[in-house]
This record gives structure tokens, C-alpha cells and sequence, in this order.
């Protein structure tokens, strides 16, 4: 049997005192031939990292890993940056900052968390309601103080510990000038909640677009892609614009030219929202008619690359069906939240469904990318805005009272787990499982440098011994504990 070195590298516990905190953060995470890391729904595992070497027998339970077979290129997987995320960030200590913000996104130091997801102007976790022009006529163009205060400077933070990176943006509503009832009702319509883009203002609001990210890219930090509108269908947030899909691709068709002649490569995803479309009956298969609507010679057609989704509504085989009626186009998975609704700060109710849904069900079905709602929210839930969401956790829960005190939720772990399996770049590939364990789920990915990851779920109640391996005589081998998620990184 080959020698195992188990070593703690759980970041925190659920409510870890603060010198053990500290002491867990600055864990060096050494670089081994096989690295495997698990966590375990009672908690008493939380990404722990074990190192091995390969060995010459294979488990009854073996992974064959075929990189013969290739699908979809990894983009990467992550949070988002809110204002209220970066609001707690900033106040924790710098050194106890920069300690989790290494963990969290190094390539080489911590888990490698390559993607983000911020606002184009407010969100529901915005300190207050705005655009970023909320004075008519685009000479007002301005980035708020929750951008230049707090969204920025975390996210030049982050940009220095990984500056490969991706940001994707989508805005919650347009400025208000630019509002009006509907189409067939075109009155001025001054609210932040629902309402409708004035067709006349369809240039304008793409230049908004196009200002964003050159004022986003003059701080340093590229835009990789946006979407029209956040949840398009939602009538309902506190910063909402109703945007159906004939609207939406009447819209991009102004803005994929703005951004072609401003030498803009920043990559559009449309939808950007529910897999059941809200239930709205004309809005069924909203990406493929948006798809469809698009001219094929319009200007800056290529930057226009797939569908974003959210899994608030309806189940995640609905990209089955986009991907069969639109293969040419990419899916990306943009925003899940935990909740009181869903009991979202219990680990062993959460954790293996949302690694399953989030991340098995998406990643399997071509996405490209996983991201969840906030990185980090205090203990009540906040801060956040009237008509938002008052009942969302962070994927990270932070206790106010010490600004330093942290507990894990089950979207860090799905998300760190995915990170190290698949870094930007890296290739889905097929694999073939002997032992045909019902219990076990499995997807695995090679790497631009040729390593191989893998994250595996076991929702048995008893552990598996598991080897995997590519093609050669030696097999990485581990054990997948009860009721947990694994990765196994095997470097070149």
C-alpha cells in the first residue's frame, strides 16, 4: 500500500477562534505529485488535502480517464463580487483580507478561483439605488462610490493574487431616463423596479456599455463578458428592467456593433436567468429565439458566444434542450443563492445537492462556467437593500461582531472543488468508471500544462476506495469518505 501524508487544510471551521483561524490561513499548500481534497457533509472535513504518490494496483472502484475524448474548454468558476460582499471584506483586517483572498483564488497558494461576477450599477446588494448615469444625457456617465470604494479595490486585490482572472458583468436595471411602461405603453416610467428600455434609447444604453468597460478596463481590470440584463423576466427585485426576448435581441443588436467599432472583444451571453423562463409562455426557449433573431452578418455577431442561467426556477435539463436546438452556442451558469428557504447554512442538508446541481449538472451539460450570488454577507444577511433579498447567505458567512470570524457555507466548498479540478483552460474529458457505484458521481478534466483533475461525489453512507488513472500502469489512489466531495489533482 502506498504511503499516505495527511495534512489539515481546511480553511476554518464553522466557527473557528481567531487564532486558529489565523493559523489555518497561512497553511502553505504544498505542490505533490497527487493531491487529493475532501470535505465531508458533517463538516469535520472541510477541503482537506491529502498528498500521495501513484501506486501499481488499481481500487475494484477505477476511474480510466479517456482525454482522447475532449468537450467543452473551461472558462472557470467563482463568485460574485457585490457591494456587500466587498463591504465586509474591507472590514476585516488587511492581513486577515489578503490571508482568505489568497486562499480563495491563488493558482498556486489556494484553491484557484478564476471567475467573478459584479453589477453594472446597483444590484439588491448595492448600498443604495443607482445607475451609473443617473443624470439624462450620457456626458453624465460617472462610476458610484460602490464602485470605486469597494467593488474596485477588492477586485484589484484579487487581480494581483490571479490576473488571469474573469470578470462578467450584467446591470439589474438601466437608468431611469431611459425607462418606459412597455412597448405598447411608451409613458416615462420613474421607478427602479420593472418597466421596460425605451427602443429609443437603444444606442445610448449600449454606449452606457461601452463606457463601463472602458472605465473598468482604465482601472486595470478587463471586462470578459456581459449580459443585456439580469434576470430579464424579474419584474419583481428592487433594481429590475422587464426585457423579453424579442426586446433584448432588438437591444444587443445595437450593442454588439457598439462594441466591435469600440474595439471592444468583451464576449455577450444572453438570458441570463431561470431554466422554467419564469413560466411566461411566449418567453419559453427564450435563448434560441433571441439566437435567432440576431442578423448572421450583423457587426460583431461573434462576440455574441452563448445563454447565462440561473436555477431559481425549473431544473437544469432545460439545457439539454438548448444545447440539442442551439449546439453551436455556449452555456454558462451564472447565479444560485442558499438561503433560509432552502436551510442554506446547513451543511450536511446542502452540501452535496448543490455540488450536484451547481456543478456536476452544469458542467456535465457543457457549461463553461459555475458562479454563485455573494462571496461573503454577515451573519444578518446583509448589508442589503429594502425589496432585495433579505434572506440570502454568502457562500461565506462572516460574524460582524469581530469582522474576522468566518463560517464556510456549501457554495464555497461546491466552487473551491470545482476550481481545483478545472482551472481556466482545462478540458472536460471522458472517463469510465468500473465498479458501477450508483452512489458515486464524477466529472474529470485535463489541464493546458497536461494534469489531470477530477471531483467526485459520494452520497452513500459508506466510503469507496477509489484509483483513477490515464491510460499508464500507475493509479492515483483514494478514498471517498461518506457523504462527501472529493478532488484528485494528479500534476504532470
Amino acid at each position: 500500500m502506498e504511503k499516505v501524508v495527511s495534512k489539515k487544510a481546511s480553511l476554518f471551521g464553522k466557527r473557528l477562534g481567531a487564532a486558529m483561524l489565523l493559523s489555518l490561513l497561512t497553511l502553505p499548500l504544498s505542490s505533490q505529485h497527487v493531491r487529493v481534497y475532501t470535505t465531508t457533509a458533517d463538516g469535520k472535513h472541510q477541503l482537506e488535502l491529502a498528498t500521495s504518490a501513484v501506486a501499481q494496483v488499481k481500487s475494484p472502484n477505477h476511474l480510466t480517464l479517456l482525454p482522447d475524448t475532449k468537450y467543452q474548454e473551461m472558462d472557470g468558476f467563482g463568485y460574485a463580487i457585490t457591494y456587500s460582499a466587498c463591504y465586509n471584506l474591507l472590514k476585516m483586517t488587511p492581513a486577515d483580507r489578503r490571508a482568505f483572498l489568497l486562499r480563495t483564488y491563488s493558482p498556486t497558494e489556494g484553491y484557484g478561483v478564476s471567475y467573478a461576477r459584479i453589477s453594472i450599477g446597483c444590484s439588491d446588494f448595492s448600498s443604495t439605488e443607482y445607475s451609473l448615469c443617473d443624470t439624462k444625457g450620457l456626458q453624465h456617465f460617472r462610476l458610484h462610490t460602490d464602485e470605486t470604494q469597494y467593488v474596485i479595490p477588492i477586485l484589484k486585490e484579487i487581480l494581483a493574487i490571479n490576473p488571469d482572472l474573469k470578470i462578467m458583468a450584467a446591470p439589474w436595471t438601466c437608468p431611469k431616463w431611459m425607462k418606459i411602461k412597455s412597448l405598447t405603453d411608451p409613458a416615462p416610467y420613474d421607478s427602479w423596479t420593472a418597466g421596460t428600455l425605451n427602443p429609443a434609447c437603444y444606442e445610448d444604453y449600449a454606449e452606457y456599455f461601452v463606457r463601463f468597460v472602458k472605465a473598468f478596463e482604465a482601472e486595470g481590470i478587463p471586462i470578459y463578458a456581459v449580459t443585456p440584463q439580469n434576470e430579464p423576466l424579474n419584474r419583481g427585485n428592487c433594481a429590475s428592467l422587464y426585457m423579453p426576448w424579442q426586446e433584448e435581441a432588438a437591444f444587443v443588436g445595437k450593442l454588439a456593433p457598439a462594441f466591435a467599432r469600440a474595439g471592444i472583444k468583451t464576449k455577450i451571453y444572453c438570458f441570463d436567468h431561470n431554466y422554467n423562463y419564469d413560466n411566461i409562455p411566449d418567453q419559453q426557449d427564450y435563448p434560441i429565439h433571441f439566437f435567432s433573431a440576431l442578423p448572421a452578418d450583423m457587426e460583431g455577431r461573434e462576440l455574441v458566444v452563448g445563454s447565462a442561467w440561473h436555477d431559481y426556477g425549473g431544473r437544469v435539463t432545460e439545457l439539454d434542450d438548448i444545447n440539442q436546438k442551439a449546439p453551436e452556442s455556449g452555456v454558462i451558469f451564472t447565479e444560485s443563492s442558499i438561503g433560509t428557504w432552502n436551510d442554506g447554512r446547513n451543511l450536511s442538508a446542502r452540501l452535496l445537492a448543490d455540488m450536484r446541481n451547481l456543478v456536476y449538472g452544469t458542467v456535465t451539460r457543457r457549461s463553461k462556467a459555475v458562479m454563485v450570488w455573494n462571496l461573503m454577507l454577515d451573519l444578518n444577511r446583509g448589508p442589503n437593500l429594502d425589496g432585495g433579498c433579505q434572506t440570502c447567505f454568502g457562500a461565506v458567512d462572516i460574524d460582524q461582531r469581530d469582522y474576522r470570524t468566518l463560517t464556510l457555507n456549501s457554495h464555497y466548498f461546491a466552487i473551491a472543488h470545482a476550481s481545483l479540478a478545472a482551472q481556466p483552460g482545462a478540458r472536460r474529458i471522458a472517463a469510465s468508471m468500473s465498479g458501477d457505484n450508483p452512489d458515486v458521481s464524477y466529472a474529470a478534466f485535463q489541464g493546458p500544462d497536461g494534469s489531470y483533475g477530477a471531483f467526485f461525489i459520494n452520497s452513500g453512507t459508506s466510503s469507496v476506495q477509489m484509483s483513477m488513472s490515464a491510460g499508464t500502469a500507475s493509479s492515483a489512489r483514494f478514498t471517498l469518505p461518506p457523504q462527501s466531495i472529493v478532488t484528485v489533482v494528479v500534476s504532470p
